[in-house]
């Protein structure tokens, strides 16, 4: 299964970018992509639509890897959730320069060798390529604790 076409065809149903970004691991997580869009629905935009906070894309992978690692002995996710959230938005300000969605929108990152499933699927949407981007780290990080 390719997460990261699936991702870029959800982006162009029109699902915001942490339902693209979250959508695509319905299976790992147990649910549909309908009930991740659905739970996910007010985080595109950088929350609501306003760009002022978090880029959905990041959002989006946050809220898979909580639902893949929350523990319920670390009710706050201090020890299971947070090195994993931290270390993905590592990679996604790496690769990007910034995870606040109205300074991605300031930027506007093309796909580059940077982004290789965006460059690959021919992602030209800056929002797309971050979506794409979003699930090819999360890929990553899943294969390199071998959950994947």
């Amino acid at each position: 299964m390719d997460r990261c076409a699936l991702a870029f065809n959800y982006r162009k149903e029109k699902y915001n970018c942490a339902q693209a970004v979250a959508a695509p691991f319905a299976d790992l997580l147990g649910t549909t992509p309908d009930e991740l869009a659905a739970a996910m629905s007010g985080f595109g935009g950088g929350m609501g639509g306003c760009h002022e906070e978090v880029c959905g894309a990041v959002s989006g992978g946050v809220y898979v890897l909580s639902r893949l690692h929350a523990d319920p002995a670390d009710r706050g996710g201090h020890k299971t959730v947070y090195p994993k959230a931290k270390e993905f938005r590592r990679r996604f300000q790496e690769v990007f320069g910034h995870t606040r969605c109205g300074d991605l929108r300031t930027v506007a990152p093309g796909a580059t060798e940077a982004t290789p499933a965006a460059f690959r699927l021919g992602a030209h949407s800056h929002c797309d390529i971050m979506v794409v981007t979003a699930v090819e780290i999360l890929e990553q990080m899943l294969a390199e604790a071998g959950e994947r």
